[in-house]
């Protein structure tokens, strides 16, 4: 093989490296970047301004902020939870209890990206959920568990006092869509 040869290989095996490189980065980086642009947007939405839309032409609105001061995680949860939502951050269930609200609230995140650190909460840690009033409501996590998709009374919104986190499972999954839900379940915190 010609030095010619050789070069362009070369070449065009770091152009296809950086390429990689470049694609595995591309999720990471749009789910932080979108947290960015919806903290901007809550903390409008906080100010009164009501619907504040996290970039033009978004069809999606915060809805409220979830935290866990251990880990340090403060993310801003949205209004639905379809895949195209999620692409950008954690979601409400829809047809589970809103955020402020009595009942069972449900919120769904991807487990590569937003909800990867659901595998580092413990029982009996701290989750805070403050909704668009302002208010903020303390949980504990008091217990994880594995679920099938098909169990839809996670999701039923008369179900008892609670905050319940959703994400697929197994994390280190090699393939998406998995039938399997990790589930944080949290209960209120009486102050």
């Amino acid at each position: 093989m010609s030095a010619a040869w050789r070069y362009r290989l070369a070449l065009l095996a770091l152009v296809g490296g950086i390429g990689l490189l470049s694609y595995g980065a591309y999720i990471p980086a749009k789910a932080w970047l979108a947290q960015r642009l919806l903290d901007r947007a809550w903390e409008r939405r906080l100010a009164g301004k009501a619907a504040a839309a996290p970039w033009p032409a978004a069809d999606m609105r915060p809805l409220a902020r979830l935290r866990q001061p251990r880990l340090d995680v403060t993310q801003v949860v949205l209004d639905g939870a379809s895949g195209r939502v999620l692409a950008f951050g954690p979601g409400h269930v829809a047809g589970s209890a809103l955020p402020g609200a009595h009942g069972n609230i449900v919120i769904s995140g991807h487990r590569d990206t937003h909800f990867r650190w659901l595998r580092d909460l413990h029982d009996g840690d701290l989750l805070l959920l403050e909704s668009d009033d302002g208010a903020t409501r303390c949980y504990t996590v008091s217990g994880t568990a594995v679920h099938h998709e098909s169990d839809v009374g996670l999701l039923d919104p008369l179900a008892d006092e609670q905050l319940r986190l959703l994400t697929c499972y197994p994390f280190d999954g090699l393939y998406p869509g998995t039938p399997l839900r990790y589930v944080v379940t949290a209960r209120p915190l009486a102050m």
